[in-house]
């Protein structure tokens, strides 16, 4: 057997904010970041000793000014990427009940869309796959 390359593995919480209407929100990565202009569903990376619940009710307060109730998450599907340095690993959460209104704290673009029409979006890779999944599932 040889020798296998080892790469750390990445985990970042996303979630499906779903609204009455059954649209996902998703949000526009801003320039100067990684994947700038992808659009991509909100989330973050899960540090040191926090869980993923944890990481996206911090990440959705700090990026959408919302705040989520541990017991308002549902796990949905999850996302796995090789990426050149490092595996990412993403649970992928449903939400359908916040408080407060979503709105753009990063300087990043938001859009309310049917799950149909996440095909007409380009996403990360990691991202690219829960396109399908979630039409499926929502």
């Amino acid at each position: 057997m040889g020798e296998r390359e080892t790469r750390s593995i990445v985990i970042v919480a996303a979630c499906a904010l779903v609204n009455e209407a059954r649209d996902v929100l998703i949000a526009k990565r801003p320039p100067g970041r990684s994947f700038a202009g992808l659009w991509e569903f909100p989330g973050g990376k899960v540090e040191q000793g926090e869980g993923p619940e944890e990481a996206l009710i911090r990440e959705l307060k700090e990026e959408l000014g919302i705040e989520i109730a541990t017991v308002d998450l549902s796990p949905l599907t999850f996302a796995s990427h090789a990426y050149p340095d490092f595996n990412l690993l993403m649970p992928v959460y449903l939400c359908a009940r916040w408080r407060g209104i979503p709105a753009a704290q990063e300087g990043q673009e938001l859009l309310w869309v049917r799950p149909e029409d996440l095909v007409r979006y380009d996403m990360p890779p990691a991202d690219e796959p829960l396109k399908v999944a979630l039409r499926d599932l929502l």
